[in-house]
């Protein structure tokens, strides 16, 4: 199949399936991800279709939403582009890439690592911090209604994978128990430069929000 036209049917495939998602992992996420993604791929020598592809499927099927089942996105990804008759290695990349570019996956040993899982994990990353990451945190703590804000509930910054995957902790804790991070975690220059501007909004954000929190 020609490349624009599997990107196209993508694109359609995605904005299908996620057409009721939560709104910080619905289709303009998936928007934002897959355009930060060819922008930081200008800079790198990858394979773009890869990056494209896993771009767009990333979140076909998140775990979170499908109880912390973590293969039902690499298989629902698999099973489109086998429909798409992709060739194996091109799916199996993706696949991969999906099953290794989210933050918990940095509570395991890295087992896989290429250029294209680098600039899709970046992108995904600069989409979790500034004022869309602060959004989209918020936006989750709601739909699992989870406070926003209790001083008695210290941020744990020591979890392990299954207590991230199941805090109930306030989403203020979010900041320090991940999106903070994430400046330090990006993988390429233009990943790292795109994110500094976003953190420092971040911590400009909390100053604002402890002093309205004083009494």
């Amino acid at each position: 199949m020609e490349t624009g036209n599997l990107i196209s049917k993508t694109v359609q495939f995605v904005r299908d399936t996620l057409k009721n998602a939560e709104g910080g992992h619905d289709w303009w996420h998936i928007h934002r991800v897959w355009t930060n993604a060819k922008l930081i791929a200008q800079t790198e020598e990858a394979s773009l279709l890869i990056v494209e592809l896993a771009a767009l499927l990333h979140d076909i099927a998140d775990s979170k939403f499908h109880n912390g089942d973590e293969e039902i996105g690499p298989l629902t990804a698999g099973n489109f582009l086998q429909s798409m008759h992709v060739d194996t290695a091109t799916i199996e990349h993706v696949q991969q890439i999906i099953r290794h570019m989210s933050f918990k996956s940095s509570f395991d040993k890295q087992t896989f690592y290429t250029p294209e899982l680098a600039i899709v994990q970046d992108a995904d990353r600069l989409d979790a911090i500034g004022a869309i990451g602060i959004a989209r945190a918020f936006n989750y703590g709601g739909f699992k209604g989870r406070e926003i804000y209790n001083p008695e509930t210290e941020p744990n910054l020591n979890m392990s994978k299954e207590e991230y995957k199941n805090s109930p902790a306030p989403s203020i804790n979010h900041f320090y128990e991940k999106l903070l991070l994430l400046k330090d975690k990006m993988n390429t220059p233009t990943g790292r430069k795109l994110a500094e501007q976003r953190h420092q909004f971040m911590e400009a954000y909390l100053q604002q929000f402890y002093l309205e929190c004083k009494p």
